[in-house]
């Protein structure tokens, strides 16, 4: 990203980025900035007598309580493979225990498989939880493979899938509890759309 401090996109996104990390010094290294470009956004704030957007910004996630990460995370995800294989994406949903939407992830894959779509869904959507500071998890799939195949139910006799089970199982015992359950297509649209969206980004 260029350095242009001054330009109101780039000050929109810092703003933003802000917002989610209350971290300065990550919040410039993510967008490619420096400590100067930083100090420079804020003082032309100050400048143009707008001290309350930082204000606001910061109140903001104060009264939302930034400091506390969600205990308990619910997560959609969903693999797409237009062809199986074809081009593929992955998509996930994270949400805090009260439905609230966190973070909203998508993934374009390549060319695989829908299985691997679906094992890549978890992956993106178990890092990004963790990211998050999720502490307990419960993943909703509608591939019946893949939620047997973590719940024990099924044994992982694809060579493919098998290093991306293991990574899997890997994650999510890094969280204090987890579940991973099945449930309807319908059910799991938000999470679809958004592994769809990825194979169109890709285009």
């Amino acid at each position: 990203m260029p350095r242009k401090p001054a330009d109101p996109a780039i000050i929109d996104k810092f703003l933003e980025e802000l917002s989610d990390t209350l971290d300065i010094r990550k919040t410039t290294i993510k967008l490619g900035l420096t400590e100067e470009d930083a100090r420079s956004i804020l003082l032309g704030l100050r400048k143009k007598k707008k001290p309350g957007a930082v204000r606001d910004l910061f109140e903001a996630h104060e009264a939302a309580g930034p400091h506390r990460a969600p205990t308990k995370c619910i997560v959609n995800i969903d693999g797409a493979s237009r062809g199986n294989p074809g081009k593929a994406g992955a998509g996930a949903v994270i949400k805090d225990h009260e439905g609230r939407v966190l973070k909203a992830l998508k993934k374009y894959l390549g060319t695989t498989t829908n299985n691997i779509a679906e094992y890549s869904a978890l992956l993106v959507a178990l890092k990004g939880a963790s990211d998050l500071g999720c502490r307990e998890i419960e993943v909703l799939a509608d591939s019946e493979l893949l939620v047997k195949q973590i719940n024990g139910v099924y044994k992982v006799r694809s060579e493919d899938l098998r290093p991306l089970y293991e990574e899997a199982v890997s994650l999510l015992k890094g969280f204090k509890s987890y579940k991973v359950r099945h449930v309807y297509r319908e059910q799991n649209s938000a999470a679809d759309k958004l592994a769809n969206e990825a194979i169109d980004s890709a285009r």
